[in-house]
């Protein structure tokens, strides 16, 4: 690592001190990685956020006092740059969906394998968003579970007219994957 590149600082927040222990092992591992504080709770998340200001936390959901859901929200309600990566067990489309709309940048499941959890906390670090495959999963097999009303359908109706012609979408020459239009 060179000098110019600063160390990606993480809090590390989870109520099983084994597993806070384990993540700062591998933190330690990594050359461009640092952890700066843990928490056991929501309550203590905050605080710790507040004194270290980290450039990636990483969050369960289930916690005494107070969840992770809960100290997620305060977190970005006080720092709307926060970089937020949910590590549970909950693996539900519903509890992924509640977190990504409250502002986390990814969602992993602590089944993860050390590499995939290295490799999003670099993502989210670098502006990208981060899901683990079975997160993936969840909200795909979910996402047509409402269908388009018909006031949508018709206001998508022209898009769908001009992607059939070859003015956008996959048959133009400028055409740009839906992902990299996601914001950060």
């Amino acid at each position: 690592m060179s000098a110019d590149t600063e160390l990606i600082r993480i809090l590390v927040v989870d109520d099983h001190p084994l597993v806070r222990e384990g993540i700062a092992q591998q933190i330690e591992l990594e050359s461009d990685m640092t952890l700066v504080a843990e928490a056991p709770n929501g309550r203590e998340a905050i605080q710790q956020f507040r004194t270290h200001r980290p450039n990636i936390t990483l969050m369960d959901l289930q916690m005494p006092e107070m969840g992770g859901l809960d100290a997620l929200i305060a977190i970005r309600n006080e720092f709307p740059e926060a970089r937020i990566l949910v590590l549970t067990t909950y693996k539900g489309d519903v509890q992924i969906m509640r977190a990504l709309k409250a502002g986390a940048r990814g969602y992993l499941l602590k089944n993860s394998l050390n590499e995939e959890l290295m490799g999003a906390i670099r993502a989210v670090h670098a502006g990208k968003r981060a899901l683990s495959a079975e997160a993936s999963v969840e909200i795909a097999q979910h996402a047509t579970d409402e269908p388009l009303t018909p006031a949508e359908l018709r206001r998508n109706f022209p898009l769908a007219k001009r992607r059939s012609r070859g003015r956008c979408g996959i048959f133009s020459p400028n055409w740009v994957p839906t992902t990299a239009l996601m914001p950060p």
